[in-house]
Order: structure tokens, then C-alpha cells, then sequence
């Protein structure tokens, strides 16, 4: 029981490893659309701090959203379109080119 209660407190005191996000700054253009293609949907980062949720399709968009292109920079395009981002309508928004 002893040992039981020590390696609990052992595991407790281990900082969890954190995981990185893939970032688009260090993938080419096509390799960042091919790895967004094969999850459907993944958080993805942009460079530096910044970060974004990405989507294949509006499949993976909730019902009230729309799927908006997405034009990032990979490390070899600095306006690479990788795939979407969902969007929820405003009153005032109508669909045009960036949709």
C-alpha cells in the first residue's frame, strides 16, 4: 500500500510533457494542405503565438458555420491557401470572393 501511495505522489509530481502543434511556418505549402486533408480538422499553428483551427471541408464545421478559405504562410508561400476556417454568419456579412 505503501509503495502504491508513493508512486502516486511520484507520477503527481512529474510535469506533464507538453504537446506542440504543428506549425505552418515550418511545413512547405503542400505539405501543410496534405496533413489538414488527412485529419479532416486540426489547430495548427501560424507563427509565432498565433493559431487557428483548420478544416477540410465545412463537414467539419458546425451546422450554423460556413467554411471560409484559408490563405497561410508556409515556409515556402507566403500566402498558401491550406484549406478553411469555419465562420458563423454575422447580420451583417453576405458571402463574396473570401468565402
Amino acid at each position: 500500500m505503501k509503495i502504491r501511495i508513493a508512486a502516486a505522489l511520484i507520477l503527481a509530481a512529474i510535469p506533464a510533457v507538453a504537446q506542440t502543434r504543428p506549425s505552418s511556418t515550418t511545413m512547405t505549402c503542400q505539405q501543410t494542405v496534405r496533413l489538414i486533408q488527412a485529419r479532416g480538422a486540426l489547430v495548427l499553428g501560424t507563427g509565432g503565438m498565433t493559431y487557428d483551427r483548420f478544416v477540410r471541408d465545412r463537414s467539419f464545421c458546425e451546422p450554423t458555420e460556413i467554411a471560409k478559405r484559408a490563405f497561410r504562410p508556409t515556409r515556402d508561400n507566403p500566402n498558401c491557401l491550406i484549406g478553411y476556417t469555419c465562420y458563423e454568419l454575422g447580420p451583417g456579412d453576405w458571402p463574396g470572393e473570401d468565402f
